[in-house]
């Protein structure tokens, strides 16, 4: 695989891509590229979550390395949607989730934000770039990620940690969604001036909550996320519940999820049906899929089958394992129970 295909196969699916000519000379230049994406362990892992980390299974095939940062220190930051005292208890949850959540061939390397973020050198590097950024920048850095409903100081000091984050796990690539993007252009524009180099930007559409447009994904309404350890029933009847109107594209959060989640994974999808409504037929490739559904030649309720049949295979083992553990969830709180 030449440098050409490994950026068109880093790039699929993304939004925004900064850095990108960057990324490229890269290839040519170095034998492991290293990618980074953050995970602050705020709540229950559910949908929303994993989808990015799917992406993982590209860069695989790329020869992209790929961290995972378990941001226990920003989930405190961000107006303690971790409360301090739990930081580490949910840390070690989050981790175990993504462990059991998508069907690893080799599980991505695990680094906790405590870990460096304490450090001497990296608190200095902090109030070095707090003393560059206006209230401002760093306002709208932190917009569209932190709460922002009374700020708090340490929301602002969010993004600053985020872009010093890419120097200190070695990386030559960050991705996340499009969320993201103000974070990531001010660490573009501010690591320099600490005469760090800038890293490669990749940016994803984030995933429609199954309740359609106008709806947001919120683990405060169940009916919107599927959690990765929710019952077989569970899932079934959010799936079969959600937005997905005949032959329509747009916004539809059951064909995000076969693009986004199952097809990197797989790189095929089964649609079983009866011989009456056309039998059995297998994708190999994602536009396949989504060009039958817009020509109604592929009903709504086939594809939720299906994607409700992937979903039971790939969480079966965080299923498994929390039904085992359930007294782990009921320490975290009613909010992480299944």
């Amino acid at each position: 695989m030449d440098a050409n295909e490994k950026i068109n196969l880093v790039k699929k699916g993304s939004i925004d891509f900064i850095g990108e000519k960057e990324l490229k000379e890269l290839f040519g230049k170095k034998k492991k590229i290293t990618a980074y994406i953050g995970r602050a362990p705020t709540g229950s892992l559910h949908l929303g979550h994993i989808v990015p980390l799917s992406k993982i299974f590209d860069f695989e095939k790329a020869g992209i390395k790929t961290k995972i940062l378990i941001a226990d220190i920003h989930a405190a930051l961000d107006d303690q949607k971790a409360p301090w005292d739990s930081i580490k208890k949910r840390a070690e949850f989050t981790k175990k989730c993504i462990e059991l959540a998508l069907p690893w061939k080799e599980k991505p390397e695990f680094i906790t934000g405590s870990s460096f973020q304490l450090t001497e050198k990296y608190q200095l590097d902090i109030m070095k770039m707090s003393s560059l950024v206006t209230v401002k920048r760093a306002t709208r850095a932190a917009s569209e990620v932190t709460r922002m409903k009374d700020t708090k100081v340490s929301e602002l000091i969010y993004p600053i940690m985020q872009a010093l984050d890419e120097e200190y796990l070695g990386v030559d690539l960050q991705f996340g969604g499009i969320d993201q993007r103000h974070i990531m252009a001010l660490a573009r524009e501010y690591l320099p001036k600490l005469k760090y180099n800038p890293r490669a930007e990749l940016m994803f559409p984030l995933i429609q909550s199954l309740k359609g447009p106008g709806v947001k994904m919120s683990s405060s309404m169940p009916e919107t996320i599927i959690k990765i350890y929710d019952s077989e029933k569970s899932v079934t009847d959010k799936i079969k519940g959600a937005y997905c109107p005949e032959g329509e594209a747009k916004d539809n959060p059951i064909l995000q999820l076969c693009e986004r989640l199952i097809f990197p994974i797989k790189g095929k999808m089964l649609i079983e049906r009866p011989l009456k409504f056309g039998g059995d037929i297998e994708f190999n490739d994602y536009k396949e899929l989504e060009n039958n559904f817009k020509k109604k030649t592929l009903h709504p309720l086939d594809l939720k089958n299906a994607l409700t049949k992937e979903l039971i295979n790939i969480f079966k083992p965080a299923r498994a394992y929390f039904e085992k553990h359930i007294d782990e969830l009921k320490e975290l709180g009613n909010q992480f129970m299944p």
